[in-house]
C-alpha cells in the first residue's frame, strides 16, 4: 500500500514536470503577446481612418474638382473601417491577406490625395491642412512601428510552434503558425529599377 502511494506521488511529480516543460504556458504568453501587438496595429490604423474625413474636407474646400481622388479616399476608408478585425484574423491567412489589401488600398488613395495637394499652393499653406498632414505622417510612422512589433511577436510565436519539443505541444493543442505582414508587390520591388539618363 505504501509503494502504490509513493508510485502515485512519483507519477504526479513526473507528470507535473513534463507538463511544465511542454511549453503550454509559453504558448499562452506568446499568443497573448501577438494579440496585444495586433491590437496596437489596429489602433494605429483606426487613428489614420479617423483623420481622413477632416483631411478630405480640408482638401475639398480647395480642390473641389478633384472629385475622383476624394471619392477614392472616401471609398477606401469605408472599406478599411468596415472590415471586421478580430483575433481570428491572426490565425486565418486569407482573412489576414484581405485585411492587408484593404489597408493597402487606403494607403494608395491617401498617397494620391497628397500628390493632388501639391497642385494647390493655398492648400499647402493652410494651417489645418498642414496639421492634418503632419498628424497623418506621424500616424503612418506609428503604423510602421506597430507592424514591426507585431512581426517580431509573430516570429517569436512561430519559432515556438516549430521548435522541438514545444512543436509537440503545438500539435497536441492545435497551435499553428500565424501569418505575418508581407509586401503585396514583393516581386516588383525586388527588381532593381532601371535608370536611364539618356532620355
Amino acid at each position: 500500500m505504501r509503494i502504490s502511494f509513493f508510485s502515485r506521488l512519483a507519477g504526479l511529480i513526473l507528470a507535473a514536470t513534463i507538463l511544465s516543460g511542454c511549453g503550454y504556458n509559453q504558448f499562452q504568453t506568446k499568443d497573448e503577446a501577438t494579440k496585444a501587438a495586433w491590437s496596437e496595429v489596429v489602433n494605429q490604423y483606426q487613428r489614420r481612418a479617423d483623420l481622413i474625413p477632416n483631411l478630405v474636407n480640408t482638401v475639398k474646400g480647395y480642390a473641389s474638382h478633384e472629385r475622383e481622388t476624394l471619392e477614392a479616399v472616401t471609398r477606401a476608408r469605408a472599406a478599411a473601417t468596415s472590415f471586421q478585425i478580430t483575433p481570428e484574423v491572426l490565425n486565418n491567412p486569407e482573412a489576414f491577406k484581405k485585411f492587408q489589401a484593404v489597408q493597402g488600398e487606403l494607403s494608395g488613395a491617401l498617397s494620391r490625395l497628397m500628390v493632388v495637394s501639391e497642385k494647390y499652393p493655398d492648400l499647402k499653406a493652410d494651417t489645418s491642412f498642414r496639421d492634418l498632414q503632419s498628424q497623418l505622417e506621424g500616424t503612418e510612422n506609428r503604423i510602421t512601428v506597430a507592424r514591426q512589433r507585431y512581426i517580431v511577436s509573430v516570429q517569436d510565436y512561430n519559432v515556438t510552434v516549430r521548435s522541438f519539443p514545444t512543436n509537440l505541444t503545438a500539435m497536441a493543442f492545435g497551435y499553428s503558425a500565424k501569418p505575418s505582414f508581407t509586401v503585396e508587390n514583393e516581386k516588383a520591388i525586388s527588381t532593381a529599377p532601371t535608370v536611364n539618363f539618356g532620355k
